[in-house]
């Protein structure tokens, strides 16, 4: 088997399905919504939590890294611009 193929039979590359609330091409709000989803439901029901890991594949299939990384220090300092309360 050569590495090519040997890495595509490893890894599945999916992007996330159509979502109703977002239904233009613009996709920031749903980014930020699957971020902040992600975030609550780990606080409600913990991090081991199966659900919440569609939230996190999502956001990071929607969100630019760079954003990640922004709402990622906005939580550490506490000044993330919404609510992760559950």
């Amino acid at each position: 088997m050569s590495d090519a193929s040997e890495l595509s039979s490893k890894y599945v590359l999916q992007t996330v399905g159509f979502d109703a609330r977002f239904p233009n091409t613009n996709q920031t709000r749903n980014c930020f919504q699957n971020y902040t989803d992600y975030f609550k439901c780990i606080a409600a029901k913990g991090d081991d939590f199966a659900p919440c890991k569609q939230f996190k594949k999502a956001y990071n299939s929607l969100c630019p890294n760079e954003w990640i990384s922004k709402f990622d220090e906005q939580r550490e300092n506490g000044t993330f611009p919404a609510s992760l309360e559950p």
